[in-house]
């Protein structure tokens, strides 16, 4: 589901912060918990590399419960909910899902979502969909969606605090999780998703991830939820915590909000143009602001880079370009598959070329970097998600 790896508050105090009903078991396998985004969650159990490469190579698994969770109902549900963003809902079927952005009148970013469109409930006909948000913003989304769907007469639910959030990721992901599942999820694509029984209980599951890789995100009640991380458990599957789900992340270039994208950048600046689409008949919210970007260019582009050597442009390093500060780094790490230090910056359009070869200022001192593709590593869910950085022309 939704990707989220909000930054960490380290002024929070414990007796602040909410747990997930899985923060017991976490606690049993040493897991290091942190404040993030109102919640204490583990961010390393065995540690942030051992897990990393589990994910890539194997499997692993992620408490996700703090993401919040909405259920809608009601006739004409995609139509209703266009308003919202500015992906075409209408091109879903049930069963399927899209990664998508929340806009304000500025066409700017609120949040990043996924929106699940579901069966229609069998007794109405009501049309049916989850939505799925980052933690730190399930509040103002949940007052956001809610106001401007008042007068459609669809039913929306706050049910974050109902469900738990388990997310198996990794190549192996499916084999691990069959076993448990009454339907045969092989033939289940990427971004789809189906309601089935899981260890005997109604259960949502969906083969979406914040990762670059295959695999699933399971939505239960939480006695269940607890079951399936025991038996996952027993079954040699390797617990991992936001550490590397940041650091898995960054490698695919999944956007983080409030780091990467924020309400003060468009899904275009972004490079999240697969998600707009302007031939969707009706009005979104922002959508003067995108066909104004598509006409006229944007004038910074997110894109990725590569550092000479191991140093490592950290969120905040300013980019340089002949001297002068011309971007902002957004995320940064050592690459724990590629071994090498790579990052996200925000930058001129007509410095976003791959190849350009720019500086990132670490402490007073510029180190040498250039513009690469941003889908750092090759997968099959990396390669569905990412487009071209050239997909629309820079502002002249």
């Amino acid at each position: 589901m939704a990707k989220s790896t909000e930054k960490v508050h380290d002024s929070e105090t414990a007796s602040q912060l909410a747990r997930t009903p899985l923060y017991d078991l976490s606690l049993e396998l040493k897991a290091r918990m942190v404040p993030f985004s109102g919640w204490e969650m583990a961010v390393q159990y065995g540690g942030i590399s051992s897990e990393h490469q589990s994910v890539r190579s194997r499997v692993g698994m992620f408490d996700i419960s703090h993401m919040g969770k909405f259920g809608l109902r009601g006739k004409k549900l995609r139509e209703k909910c266009q308003i919202l963003v500015p992906s075409d809902l209408n091109r879903l079927q049930p069963g399927q899902a899209q990664y998508t952005v929340l806009l304000n009148a500025k066409g700017c970013i609120l949040d990043d979502i996924i929106f699940y469109y579901q069966e229609a409930d069998a007794t109405t006909s009501e049309e049916r969909a989850v939505i799925i948000v980052n933690a730190a913003t399930r509040i103002r989304d949940k007052a956001w969606i809610a106001a401007h769907l008042e007068l459609s007469g669809v039913s929306f639910t706050d049910i974050s605090q109902d469900k738990v959030l388990i997310a198996l990721q990794g190549p192996e992901a499916v084999s691990y999780l069959q076993p448990f599942v009454e339907n045969n999820l092989t033939p289940i694509k990427a971004f789809g998703h189906l309601e089935t029984n899981l260890l005997g209980q109604p259960s949502f599951i969906a083969r979406t991830g914040y990762t670059g890789e295959d695999g699933f995100e399971i939505m239960t009640d939480p006695e269940t939820g607890k079951e399936l991380w025991q038996e996952l458990l027993e079954a040699g599957v390797l617990p991992c915590g936001l550490g590397a789900r940041d650091t898995l992340r960054l490698e695919a270039a999944m956007a983080l909000y409030s780091q990467d994208i924020d309400d003060f950048t468009t899904p275009l600046e972004a490079g999240l143009n697969w998600v707009v689409h302007l031939d969707t008949k009706g009005y979104f919210i922002g959508r003067g602001v995108l066909e104004q970007q598509k006409t006229n260019g944007v004038a910074k582009r997110l894109v990725g880079l590569e550092m000479e050597g191991r140093h490592i442009a950290r969120h905040g390093y300013p980019v340089i370009f002949e001297g002068e500060t011309v971007g902002e780094v957004t995320s940064g790490t050592l690459s724990p598959t590629l071994n090498r230090a790579i990052a996200l910056a925000y930058v001129p359009a007509k410095l976003a070329k791959i190849g350009q070869e720019l500086a990132i200022e670490i402490r007073g001192k510029n180190y040498p970097a250039k513009v690469v593709k941003n889908h750092f590593i090759d997968r099959p869910t990396v390669r569905v998600k990412q487009v071209s950085s050239e997909d629309f022309s820079p502002q002249k």
